[in-house]
Formats: structure tokens, C-alpha cells, sequence
């Protein structure tokens, strides 16, 4: 059995092939302006790394910001049930799921069987998602992809004390014209944001085991930055992006057996 998951996000794709619920092909890349050239594109390309056709796959499972665009999958999903079911497939213990994407974050608390108990998430502000990260790296003149290794470099406990990214970016501004270390402001900029996510999380009460999944948990300062301020041990898995997506694909799996979600 051949089942396939599709996460069409605001800055990502991400797609999982399963083969008898074990995981045989994974591929992440940038969306274009077209969701449905990018569902196509990213499917290919893992089509191509598990060396089947897309004719090939029993069923497939769309989650994500540009899940109605995609006009070949056979259903769609939500991504706070996809979220749930990856995280319980990746990290059995999870009782809550931290996602922080592109454009959003979630909190999820889930049972031992991956159902969603409750949840709550922030996809009306930038503040405390990637995309704040992603300005504030320009900010700097940093590289996004740098900011964890950086942060680990800091020497010096700054504070930075707005939420909103505008007014954080002229604060973080004023911080360099001050002369402020770089890995100060950015170890001061994953508090703040960790701050946020924690306040997020901590409305559906958090409850450990506590996994991080999204592009952002592989930023290794803002996975410590988390852990601090929830004041408890994250669980980490080996790729957090493709969380979604593989949760789309355990449920391509149901759809086609009929089996319960444990």
C-alpha cells in the first residue's frame, strides 16, 4: 500500500510517501505564486526520489494553506489533524504539538491515539511565526538559516520588548546603532519570540510530552529559546517540517483501511 501526503503551505511544499505506513521518500521546497504548480512540482519530485509514478499511489492526502488548490489528491485535510497525527506517528509520548510555519502557529494537545483534544493558533499577526524571523534576519543582514548558530554566540542578556514585528524591528535597529553584539540581539529576538509561542501554548494548558514541529524548530537557538520559556525538556524529531505532511499521508492510509488512528 502506497499512500502519499501533500502540505501545500504559504512558503513551503512538503510531501511524504509512505509505503506500508514506513516512510520511503520526503521532499521540501519553496512555493510559487500557482499552489497547484507547486503541488505538482513537489509530488514529482518525491515521485522521483521513491522511483514511483504519481499513477502509482493509492491515495493522497492534501493539507495546508493551498490544500483546495490542488485539483489531483483524492481529499483533504486539516492541518491541526495532520499536525496531531505526524507528531504521534513521530514522537508516540506527544500530548502537545508546538507547529510554528511560514505565516502561522499552533498549539495542539492531542491524546495518546493522535486525536485532537483541543487547540489554538495565531494566523492573523506575523509576530511569533517564521515570517517575523525572516524580517528581522534581513534587519540584521543575516542569513536566516544562521540565526540559531549565531544566537549561541551570545555573551550579553538583551531584552527586547515588543511583540508587534514593526515596532521589534526599530527596536532591534536601535540596538545595533547602540552598537549591540549581533548574537546578543538575535538571542534577545528567539526570547521574545519564544515568549510568544509559550503565552500561544500555554491557552489550551500545556502538557507534556511537548514536541516543536515547522521549518522553525530547526533553528537550534529558538528550540533552546522554547524550551526556556515553557520551562520544560522539547521533544525534537529528525525533520519537524515535514510533520504535516506526513500526518496527511498516515490518513491517506486510513481513508483506504478503515483502521483506527493509533
Amino acid at each position: 500500500m502506497i499512500t502519499a501526503g501533500c502540505d501545500l503551505g504559504s512558503l513551503t511544499a512538503k510531501a511524504v510517501i509512505l509505503k506500508d505506513r514506513e516512510i520511503i521518500a520526503k521532499e521540501i521546497m519553496g512555493v510559487s505564486a500557482r499552489p497547484e504548480q507547486s503541488a505538482l512540482t513537489i509530488m514529482e519530485l518525491v515521485c522521483g526520489a521513491a522511483g514511483i509514478n504519481l499513477e502509482n499511489i493509492d491515495q493522497l492526502v492534501a493539507t495546508g494553506y493551498g490544500r483546495k488548490h490542488i485539483p489531483f489528491v483524492n481529499s483533504v485535510e486539516s492541518e491541526i489533524v495532520c499536525h496531531a497525527r505526524g507528531a504521534i506517528y513521530q514522537a508516540p509520548g506527544t500530548r502537545t504539538v508546538i507547529d510554528i510555519g511560514g505565516q502561522d502557529a499552533k498549539a495542539i494537545k492531542i491524546d495518546d491515539k493522535g486525536e485532537v483534544i483541543r487547540y489554538v493558533y495565531n494566523d492573523k499577526c506575523a509576530s511569533g511565526t517564521g515570517r517575523f524571523l525572516e524580517i528581522i534576519a534581513e534587519a540584521l543582514d543575516v542569513p536566516l538559516e544562521e540565526l540559531g548558530d549565531l544566537s549561541q554566540e551570545s555573551t550579553a542578556t538583551l531584552t527586547i520588548s515588543n511583540q508587534c514585528v514593526v515596532f521589534a524591528e526599530t527596536e532591534i535597529i536601535s540596538l545595533i546603532n547602540e552598537g549591540r553584539e549581533v548574537p546578543d540581539i538575535i538571542s534577545a529576538l528567539h526570547r521574545a519570540f519564544a515568549n510568544r509561542a509559550a503565552s500561544l501554548a500555554r491557552g489550551i494548558g500545556v502538557e507534556e510530552e511537548v514536541l516543536m514541529t515547522g521549518g522553525v524548530a530547526k533553528n537550534q537557538g529558538m528550540f533552546s529559546a522554547l524550551a526556556g520559556a515553557l520551562g520544560i525538556d522539547l521533544k525534537a524529531v529528525s525533520d519537524p517540517q515535514i510533520n504535516g505532511a506526513l500526518g496527511a499521508a498516515l490518513i491517506a492510509e486510513d481513508n483506504l483501511t478503515g483502521k483506527s488512528k493509533r
